[in-house]
């Protein structure tokens, strides 16, 4: 088993804790949080290790959860890596693209795995349908939360559209050519709502919507390709494949059949496959544990979080340039 430990004890450092004391893939040490008397309540409350040194920490486990707001992925991550151990960094990876950069250069510096938590690349209808999403051309996200004033120290774009955006980039194989982006702030300092046109050098175009003020929870993305229509609830945990196939000479009384001006007739089918349950953050450390056993590329690597950052971050410069 590998021993864990946890860096950050927030909401979602809890649900790490708990998952990674779980897991028959990790020993959980401990953790450390950079407030004494939230962590001793933690340590209380949950009977999870409080280390009052972070260094001492790291030199006690082979892996390291970063679990910090944005700002110090950075800094947590570099001390990881440079005492040798390998890194889990919760999305976005940083908060610039060459803070990233500097991490991907020192892990590779030191022969360590280091994994992005875009849980959604793990969410079990994504996984159901993406080896089914083959040079997508039209791509429509819708990415809608509730207001919570926990991370609203980063543009919604770092805060919820960064998931869309890895997830685009891992079946679009083309570079992106250009972005576009309009953003509101109605209630924070940055924006709460935003869309963005993101256009590849293969001509697929992606359009997306994140919004954290809204009534009612939204995740949902629809892929348009040859043929196929895909979409994908990442909130329900459904999936919706609807493909087109050219029609038999004889259709049967039920077949759906469409004939276009050309004359050309095509028959429409259904092809859903089964969603299995998971737990996809507990899922995304379990692999993530794969990857270093086994010495393989982890599933989010840390060039995807760069990528998926690189991104977020011109949807955010052309805020700036309205």
């Amino acid at each position: 088993m590998l021993k864990a430990g946890v860096l950050g004890a927030g909401h979602l450092g809890k649900i790490h804790l708990k998952l990674l004391q779980q897991s028959d893939r990790y020993e959980l040490v401990g953790f450390y949080d950079a407030h004494p008397e939230y962590a001793k309540k933690i340590e209380a409350e949950f009977g999870y290790t409080y280390y009052e040194d972070v260094d001492e920490l790291i030199a006690a486990c082979d892996m390291i959860d970063v679990v910090t707001p944005t700002s110090y992925h950075h800094a947590s991550g570099i001390k990881v890596l440079e005492a040798g151990k390998h890194l889990f960094v919760e999305k976005p990876i940083t908060v610039s693209v060459e803070e990233a950069e500097e991490l991907i250069s020192l892990s590779r510096k030191r022969n360590l795995k280091g994994q992005v938590g875009q849980v959604e690349r793990f969410n079990p209808a994504f996984r159901a349908v993406a080896d089914r999403i083959d040079n997508p051309m039209f791509i429509e996200t819708h990415r809608l939360a509730e207001f919570n004033p926990r991370g609203t120290d980063v543009s919604v774009v770092l805060d919820l559209m960064i998931h869309d955006i890895d997830a685009i980039l891992s079946v679009v194989k083309s570079p992106v050519k250009r972005v576009s982006a309009s953003g509101v702030s109605v209630i924070s300092e940055t924006p709460d709502i935003a869309n963005a046109r993101i256009e590849f050098e293969n001509g697929c175009v992606a359009n997306l919507t994140a919004s954290r003020i809204s009534l009612k929870k939204m995740r949902k993305a629809r892929f348009f390709q040859r043929d196929a229509y895909i979409s994908v609830d990442f909130l329900s945990k459904k999936v919706e494949v609807v493909r087109m196939q050219d029609a038999p000479e004889t259709p049967g009384d039920f077949d759906m059949i469409l004939q276009n001006a050309e004359g050309v007739k095509k028959q429409i089918y259904f092809d859903n496959p089964e969603v299995s349950d998971n737990n996809a953050i507990l899922d995304e450390l379990e692999t993530f544990a794969d990857a270093i056993e086994n010495d393989t590329r982890p599933i989010v690597d840390l060039e995807d979080g760069k990528a998926a950052l690189d991104v977020a971050l011109q949807v955010i410069q052309e805020f700036k340039a309205l």
